[in-house]
């Protein structure tokens, strides 16, 4: 009897004790990722006269500056340096070779297929300005998430495409490539042809 209320005892001591330590037990949680903050710059705009006989308003807080890393001397980009994002511009001169440009530009918006969830294209119609083209708007986490065409049909082609300097994620850009991308908008709204189409 002594020995099983000793017994009994030592079970209630035990029961309490690892009552006690599993109770002080805290349960740690990682924390969530987190995003940097972005102040964005009020949209203003400038007017950039292209040599090759064009121009456009890009916004002031942003950069013009030629591409001599491409193959075509004359063809600039647009630098976002707050952004460390670029719009690569490649500027042609059409013969009769509109066809073959249109499906270059598509074929080189499709390459990001692999990693996009989905490729959205919206026909570009400016007839007053005779802009016309298509805009791919490319979802996901692909390199490239907005790339453009636009040509008078004509005379004139050029073709853009978006780029940031950085690990494409569609969560952490999204709130960036939607404010660049109503500049790419702004862009395409005042394109004037300055030569050969008015």
């Amino acid at each position: 009897m002594k020995h099983r209320l000793s017994f009994l005892t030592s079970l209630i001591f035990l029961s309490l004790l690892l009552s006690a330590l599993t109770s002080c037990k805290k349960t740690y949680t990682p924390k969530p990722k987190g995003f940097i903050r972005i102040d964005y710059p009020k949209k203003e705009y400038t007017k950039y006269l292209s040599s090759e006989g064009f121009s456009f308003e890009y916004p002031v807080y942003a950069r013009i500056v030629k591409d001599s890393s491409r193959m075509h001397p004359d063809w600039i980009n647009i630098e976002f340096p707050q952004f460390d994002g670029k719009i690569y511009l490649s500027f042609l001169k059409i013969n009769s070779d509109l066809g073959k440009y249109a499906d270059e530009s598509r074929d080189l918006a499709y390459k990001h297929s692999i990693k996009a969830e989905s490729i959205q294209e919206s026909l570009i119609n400016l007839p007053e300005k005779k802009v016309y083209g298509i805009f791919y708007d490319i979802k996901g986490n692909a390199a490239s998430s907005v790339q453009f065409f636009v040509t008078d049909s004509m005379t004139n082609f050029l073709r853009g495409s978006l780029y940031f300097n950085t690990q494409p994620n569609q969560d952490s850009l999204a709130p960036v490539i939607k404010f660049v991308r109503e500049d790419i908008d702004h862009f395409i709204k005042t394109l004037e042809w300055n030569s050969g189409t008015k």
